[in-house]
């Protein structure tokens, strides 16, 4: 089973390079068939230069530009357009996603034939490393309010480290995130539309350069808007988009 990474990165010159190599490595060693595929997002530094080099370098690396509307999610949804494998996982460009841990969710799907594989930080074997604490503790009332509202155990579905089989992404359109929002909307509209999966732990580690593109402040009333929509969605759509095989 071929699996493809989309990696958003907007100026991340200093991180993507060695998030690829380490990608590269682990993937190689273990033989999966695979490629990763680097949605610059109209960066305004040399990420693209960096891009250029290191798709030279590694067969299995290639990257697009998103020439615009701009944004994580519009980033996202512009690699799960294109992407060729069998599977896909969204990890971030700053190596704050660990590859053994892709391992670990490659590994889990084929396993158990999953649709999905989330990730969590926050449950047995999880760990966070770094984590800034006031964002911490927003993270988990978020997460505590969106199991309570979707009525579901799943405790980081902020996580955007996850892995979906192909045709659960195309069960899963038409997309309406723009921004990191879409962290929610995917599994949220996985879980509802009866799709399969299962959560296994994960690690995180603070970025070593730049800074994190995530603004706190800007992404309530947008979470706000997806965790309704997905609620209406759930208790209103008599099942309209329920997957049917």
């Amino acid at each position: 089973m071929k699996l493809s990474i989309v990696i958003p990165a907007y100026n991340e010159a200093e991180s993507v390079g060695e998030t690829i190599n380490e990608l590269v490595k682990v993937l190689s060693d273990r033989k999966i068939e695979h490629e990763i595929l680097v949605v610059n997002d109209n960066s305004r530094d040399n990420t693209l230069e960096v891009l250029e080099s290191l798709a030279a370098v590694h067969p299995s690396v290639r990257f697009v530009t998103n020439a615009g509307p701009n944004g994580f999610g519009y980033a996202v949804r512009y690699g799960l357009e294109r992407f060729s494998g069998d599977c896909v996982a969204v990890m971030m460009a700053d190596l704050s996603d660990s590859p053994h841990d892709l391992i670990r969710f490659y590994d889990t799907m084929v396993a158990g034939n999953f649709d999905c594989v989330f990730g969590s930080r926050f449950m047995k074997g999880g760990k966070t490393i770094d984590y800034p604490f006031v964002k911490k503790i927003i993270n988990r009332i978020a997460n505590a309010i969106i199991r309570t509202v979707m009525n579901i155990n799943y405790n980081d579905t902020t996580n955007a480290f996850k892995l979906y089989k192909k045709h659960t992404i195309e069960g899963l359109k038409p997309f309406l995130s723009p921004h990191f929002n879409l962290t929610i909307e995917l599994p949220l509209k996985a879980i509802i539309r009866g799709f399969s999966y299962t959560v296994v732990p994960n690690s995180w580690t603070n970025r070593k350069y730049g800074e994190s593109k995530l603004k706190i402040r800007e992404m309530g009333s947008r979470y706000f808007f997806i965790l309704m929509y997905c609620f209406v969605e759930k208790y209103f759509s008599r099942g309209d988009f329920v997957k049917k095989w």
